[in-house]
Order: C-alpha cells, then structure tokens, then sequence
C-alpha cells in the first residue's frame, strides 16, 4: 500500500445567498491585509496561516511584501466539505464548510468539483481562489493504494514533436495519436510571443504566457485521463519511453525549439499520477533508437516528414506509430522475461507479471 495524493479542482457556486458570498468576500479580503502586514479580523486558525505564510513571503523577497492576491489558505482541520447525504440540499451535490471570523460555525457553499468526491478520502489542506468568473476552491486529498502487480495488457506510449503522445496496446495495436491541436496552441502562442516581443510589450508577452500554460494544461489533462481511462478499462500497465538525455540532442534551432517547448515532462507526470491514483503501474524502458528501428523487422529505416520507411522490409508507416510499437514490442519481452522491477514512492519494490500476454499485431 502506498499513500497517494491529488488536488480537486471546484467551483464555488453563485446559486446561494447574497450574505454567504459577502462573507466569503470579507475573509478573503482581511486574509490579503494580514498579508501586507495590517491588522485584520480573521478566524484564529486562517489567521495563523496568514502569518506564516507572511513571513514565508519576506523571507524570499528579502523582507519585501509582494502586492499581489494569494488565495486563502484553510487548514485541512477547519474546513468540511459535505455530500448530498449530510445536508439533503439538491442544489449541488457537494457543499464546502468555510470557517469565517464573526459567523458562528461559518458559512457553508454549493461547489461544483471536476471529479467525483469520495468522502472516505483524507481532506488536506484547502486552497480559495478569487478569478474574474467566480470563486473557486482546489482540495487536497490523500488515500491508500495498492498498485496491481498482474495485467493483462501492455499500453506503450511514443512522446514525440508532431503528436505528443501516440499509443498502442497489446490489446489493440491500432494507433491512438494524440496533441494536433496542441500544436496549434503551441505555434500560436509562439508567433504571437515573437510578435509582442517586436512591438516590446513585455507585460502582454507575460499575460499571453499564463494563458498559454492554462490552455495546454487543460489539454495534457484531458489527453491523460483518456489514456488512464483506457488503461483501466484494458488493464494494462502503461509503459512510457524514458525521454532522459533527449534535451541534450542537438538537431538544429529549429528542432531544438520545438522539442524544448513542448511540455513532455508535464504529460508524463499528468500520467503517473493518474495512474497511481487508479492503482495503475507506470514503467519507463530505454527508448534509445525506437525511432530509428522498423518495428516489423529491426533493421534501421528512415524518418521523412511523419512517416517510417524502411529499406529492408519495405513498410512506409506513420513514425511515431512505429516509435510506440517499438516500445511496446521491448516492454513485452522485458515483463515477460523478467518482470519489471519498480521502485514505488514508499521505496518498496515490486515485480510486475502480465497474464496471457498477447503479442502486438504489427502492421502489414
């Protein structure tokens, strides 16, 4: 068993009193005073929070205090947060319990989550947010998981530049490539950075940044659900090329470019600890030449504009496909020969077996 955590992302909904989101108002405003160093009525525990975070704050600004929003800050011991069985209101499904300074027992709210709650989970720390659309609220959690050690399939994933992520299993070979409109996002935000940059607008090159991040964010998050979700659903052990080393390749600007913003790290973390979450393994082989092998016949081929062609055996296919089937072809004599030895967070080691394993159906 291993102890895993993640953070629940939720809105704060408007569908609830005048005088509730006042409140709420006022002890996010008091929580930003105490953070300059004023005097501010707050709940005693928010207000322990606030002055820790303070002197966190001068200590690295050297003593100076940032003038910016933080969110509020709740101690996972203050706050509750409450399901459809406790309050029997059918306006939302899950309710949050807000300690607020003058309100005796605080203020509960309707929240909207990104995910479903499960009450048995261990509640952390809670964070509130003010944007321009609202008010919003992310939840640690925490809970005990087991990581299977038996699968029945292999999912190998390819990272690559034109699709950032391209997969195949031993259950269905077929190739699922991911990442054309990130691309776009991507090229979009780089010409118009460079264009900024001309007109030396250095303020909107950092706004257009932030937006940037939250675009691919949302993306790299949807993409790794449904890689997740269907690792489940064909219970495979994900199997992911170790990218360790290929920053330090040097192909050009033009490729180092491309190959330095997109977010690989970012994606394979999304997936780890999707994955750990759903009790799933994720493994990393060495990569090294799966983009130069032909994965029907091993010998070295040549990479043109997206596709694999090799000269031995003549097949002409889609280069990331054949990337990620050669990953899946090493992960399924590596588990199958030996076992693959994982060393989880808690720094137990486990062994990984694959219960009649098919072998990948290669393309002809």
């Amino acid at each position: 068993m291993m102890l895993v955590r993640k953070v629940i992302k939720a809105k704060i909904l408007d569908e609830t009193n005048k005088g509730k989101l006042e409140a709420l108002e006022r002890e996010y405003a008091n929580f930003q005073k105490a953070l300059r160093g004023e005097d501010a009525e707050l709940y005693s525990a928010t207000k322990q929070q606030a002055e820790r975070l303070l002197r966190k704050i001068r200590k690295q600004n050297g003593g100076k205090i940032k003038q910016k929003e933080y969110p509020l800050i709740l101690r996972n011991d203050v706050y509750r947060i409450y399901d459809i069985k406790v309050t029997d209101n059918k306006l939302s499904k899950y309710w949050i319990g807000i300690p607020v300074h003058g309100i005796r027992g605080g203020i509960k709210l309707p929240i909207k989550p990104h995910c479903e709650i499960d009450m048995s989970w261990r509640f952390k720390e809670a964070k509130v947010f003010r944007k321009k659309d609202g008010w919003f609220v992310h939840i640690a959690v925490e809970k005990e998981v087991e990581i299977k050690q038996e699968y029945n399939n292999i999912l190998a994933i390819d990272l690559g530049i034109r699709r950032i992520a391209t997969i195949v299993s031993t259950a269905n070979s077929k190739p699922k490539l991911y990442g054309k409109g990130l691309r776009k996002v991507r090229g979009h935000y780089f010409y118009l950075r460079r264009k900024l940059g001309k007109l030396k607008k250095f303020k909107a090159i950092k706004k257009i940044g932030n937006k940037e991040k939250r675009v691919v964010d949302d993306l790299l998050h949807k993409i790794s659900r449904e890689i997740v979700n269907r690792a489940k659903e064909e219970n495979a052990v994900i199997v992911l090329g170790d990218l360790k080393g290929i920053r330090k390749q040097d192909k050009g600007r033009k490729f180092n470019r491309k190959l330095n913003s997109f977010p690989y790290y970012r994606l394979s973390k999304f997936i780890e600890y999707k994955a750990t979450w759903e009790g799933i393994a994720v493994i990393k082989v060495n990569e090294a030449n799966t983009s130069k092998l032909c994965s029907r016949c091993g010998a070295q081929g040549l990479r043109r504009n997206g596709r694999f062609i090799c000269p031995n055996c003549g097949i002409e296919l889609n280069a990331d496909y054949n990337g990620a089937l050669n990953i899946l072809k090493r992960a399924l004599g590596y588990i199958s020969r030996v076992g693959a030895a994982l060393t989880q967070p808690g720094g137990d080691r486990m062994k990984l077996k694959l219960t009649n394993p098919q072998s990948p159906r290669l393309p002809t």
